[in-house]
């Protein structure tokens, strides 16, 4: 093994202590800052990872030597390509869209598409075979001990995730999960998970879901077993886990890849709301606090989003997920560290 080699392990994201919130970098929109303007914003906010959902080479290559982290996805309609080609393709396709871009000590998750079980099926039987063809190819480039290889999942993708001892995937997705999860256990990878409070919040009869426990502000304590739950955010981290071994998986980590609460747009949007849920989550995975099923454990997330994007489609809180405003002005008093 080369002595760069043999530096870059010594690096390794997955060797250090606590680790610092992302926030999801979601670029559906008109009027974005320059991207050097980003990286000056993202470090004069102690902003040290970012999730991006494509390697957009524009968004990308401005990265090159900040120090940030990233967890960068593959495409879902990549996927087909990547799970039918050689090895040596996907070899060919990390080195020209990610790591002519940024270094290696850079990558810290690669995402294999984007809640593709529930929401773009079509895609599902390429997940596994494009993730393991890309971790090959990290092998061959004495990488996958740095960069660990996963797929990001609704949560949806739970039958049953109330109360989370309960928790259990559907059947339909099994078929694909299981793979997955004995690839995720053999390597030391986490289960990717996308998860909205808000929208269960929303979705749902109030006297039943109420904002506070949505938002972390309830004085309620929701027992399950012996386990005390004040908040959904937990609940919905242990459902996962409760699921992942009721297949027989045990110990594999939760990274939420997604959370975060809108600014306005609808019922429950606003700054107060968001900066009650967004300031919480930080404040939590900060200080390892873990879960009821898994205490001391903290759980590393990224919250949804860098700016408004005001080029989604659907329903109008959609748009209205930002942190920060075009200008750079936090939308709410929140703090990353």
């Amino acid at each position: 093994m080369s002595i760069i080699l043999i530096s870059l392990l010594s690096l390794s994201p997955l060797l250090t202590g606590a680790v610092p919130v992302g926030v999801c970098y979601g670029r559906v929109a008109a009027d974005l800052p320059p991207p050097a303007s980003v990286i000056s914003l993202l470090n004069s906010n102690g902003i040290s990872r970012i999730r991006l959902f494509n390697p957009d080479p524009a968004a990308l290559a401005p990265f090159s030597g900040t120090g940030i982290e990233l967890t960068i996805g593959v495409p879902n309609e990549i996927l087909p390509t990547l799970a039918n080609g050689t090895v040596a393709a996907s070899l060919d396709w990390l080195q020209s869209n990610i790591f002519s871009y940024i270094t290696p000590t850079q990558l810290r998750y690669l995402a294999v598409g984007n809640e593709v079980l529930q929401k773009d099926p079509f895609y599902t039987p390429f997940i596994v075979p494009a993730i393991l063809k890309l971790h090959q190819a990290l092998q061959i480039l004495g990488l996958s001990e740095i960069i660990r290889v996963s797929s990001s999942h609704a949560a949806t993708i739970l039958a049953t995730s109330y109360p989370p001892s309960t928790g259990a995937f559907l059947p339909d997705v099994k078929p694909v999960l299981i793979p997955l999860l004995q690839f995720l256990r053999d390597t030391g990878s986490p289960l990717m998970v996308n998860i909205y409070p808000f929208f269960t919040y929303v979705d749902n009869d109030h006297q039943q879901v109420t904002l506070e426990y949505a938002t972390f502000r309830s004085s309620m304590v929701e027992m399950d077993g012996g386990l005390a739950y004040t908040n959904m955010f937990d609940a919905a981290v242990d459902a996962f886990v409760y699921a992942m071994e009721r297949e027989g998986f045990q110990g594999i980590p939760v990274v939420v890849t997604e959370t975060g609460w809108p600014t306005g747009g609808g019922d429950g949007g606003s700054a107060e709301n968001a900066f009650a849920y967004n300031g919480n989550v930080v404040r939590r995975a900060l200080g390892d606090v873990g879960t009821p099923k898994r205490p001391g454990v903290g759980v590393e997330v990224f919250l949804f989003d860098l700016f408004d994007e005001d080029g989604k489609s659907g329903t109008e809180y959609e748009k209205h997920f930002g942190i920060f405003g075009i200008d750079g002005n936090k939308a709410y008093d929140i703090s990353f560290n």
